[in-house]
Parts: C-alpha cells; structure tokens; sequence
C-alpha cells in the first residue's frame, strides 16, 4: 500500500457528516474515497463491492448499527480494517467494538490530524485507541499484571516482553516503542514476534482482544 491511496469507505447516517469527512480525508495525497454508506447494511454491500482498505465506521445508525455491520464485514472481508468513529466514550462500547473486529476507536470529537494519524495506523496493520481510552486500558493493566488473574500464557514472557506487550496493546509502532524503551526498531520487531508466537497471535488487535479475553483488561 506504499504506492497506492489508503481507499475509505466512510459509514455515517448524517449527509453532512459524511461530506465533511470525504472533504477532509481526500485533501490528503495518500487517501481516496472510494464509497459512502448511510448505515451498515450499505456498508456491508460497499465494502463488498469497493474493498476498502479502511472503513470509517459510526456506531448509531438506522436500519443496522455499526457494530452489528462491523461483525458481518470483519468475518466476510477480515482483511479490511475499521475505525470506529463515534460520539459513544463507554468502555462498553469499545470493548464490545474490539470484540467484533475492529481495529481503531476514536470520538467525533478528536482533532482532525489525529483522525488522519489514526486512519493511516490501522490500513498499516496497526491498532488506534484515543489516548485518554489507551491510557485506562494500560492503567489497568499494570494493576492487574501481578495478579491471579494473569494466565500461563503472559507467565511465558519476559519482563521486557510484557513492557513490549502493554505498549503494544496501546497500538504503537515499533519507532515509538523502541524510541520509549531506548532499544533499535529491529530489537522490538523481534520482541513482537516472540509475543505473538508465545501467545498464538497474529496482529496487535488480536494482542488487545486477549488483554479482554483473559481479564488483563476489565471490559
């Protein structure tokens, strides 16, 4: 995708809304629109029709809610990445958006260069959390990482595992974990490999969706 546009299909039920993020997302060089859906069943058929790198997706729409349209898309195209755009801040929410596949959270009120930042995270294989979310979930993962309720598999880690881990699950690049842990990016990229083959897994979001399923993360 180096080469190519970052191609979004925006999902939003206000005619205004979607215009203005058409606006925004295609003054950059590096992003098309390729399609627009006013709930999630026309999402689910553009994004089977367009194949999308990048799906901007609400939440609160008619006819079938984002989360719902989310699980359908995620089991049909796996490889299309969602952001979740939302006015929705419960945790409740998110988790549950994480769970049926989503790759990103932000709320409608996030400035508009984050927005940008988080749509080019997720179409490069990466996880986006707003910071103040990302904050809570590493908070309450460092309450809980010497607790009972750490499983075997997280035991198998090394210390400097488990730091990689918890920035990891806040959907950081490789650079900025390693400009964090002052180690080179090479030294990170061979952490992350350990991490997911220790705990069988294949990508950042399937790291946080283990934080929730092992109860490292309250959701």
């Amino acid at each position: 995708m180096t080469n190519q546009p970052i191609k979004i299909l925006i999902v939003e039920d206000h005619t205004i809304v979607r215009q203005g993020l058409r606006l925004l997302l295609e003054s950059q060089p590096d992003i098309t629109v390729v399609a627009e859906a006013e709930n999630g069943r026309e999402a689910i058929l553009a994004a089977q029709k367009y194949k999308p790198d990048v799906i901007l997706m609400d939440i609160s729409m008619p006819d079938m809610n984002g989360l719902e349209a989310t699980e359908t898309i995620h089991k049909i195209h796996p490889q299309t990445k969602i952001l979740i755009l939302t006015m929705h801040k419960s945790d409740e929410y998110f988790f549950r958006a994480l769970e049926v596949g989503a790759s990103g959270y932000l709320l409608k009120k996030v400035a508009t260069e984050e927005l940008i930042q988080a749509v080019r995270t997720v179409a490069a294989g990466h996880a986006y959390l707003y910071p103040s979310l990302a904050n809570r979930l590493v908070e309450d993962f460092r309450q809980r990482k010497h607790s009972s309720q750490v499983t075997s598999g997280l035991a198998a880690l090394s210390e400097r595992e488990k730091e990689v881990f918890l920035l990891l699950a806040q959907g950081k690049t490789n650079q900025q974990i390693a400009d964090e842990l002052v180690i080179s990016p090479s030294t990170v990229q061979t952490y992350r490999t350990r991490i997911m083959e220790k705990l069988s897994l294949e990508s950042t979001v399937d790291l946080i969706r283990y934080a929730i399923r092992h109860g490292l993360i309250e959701p």
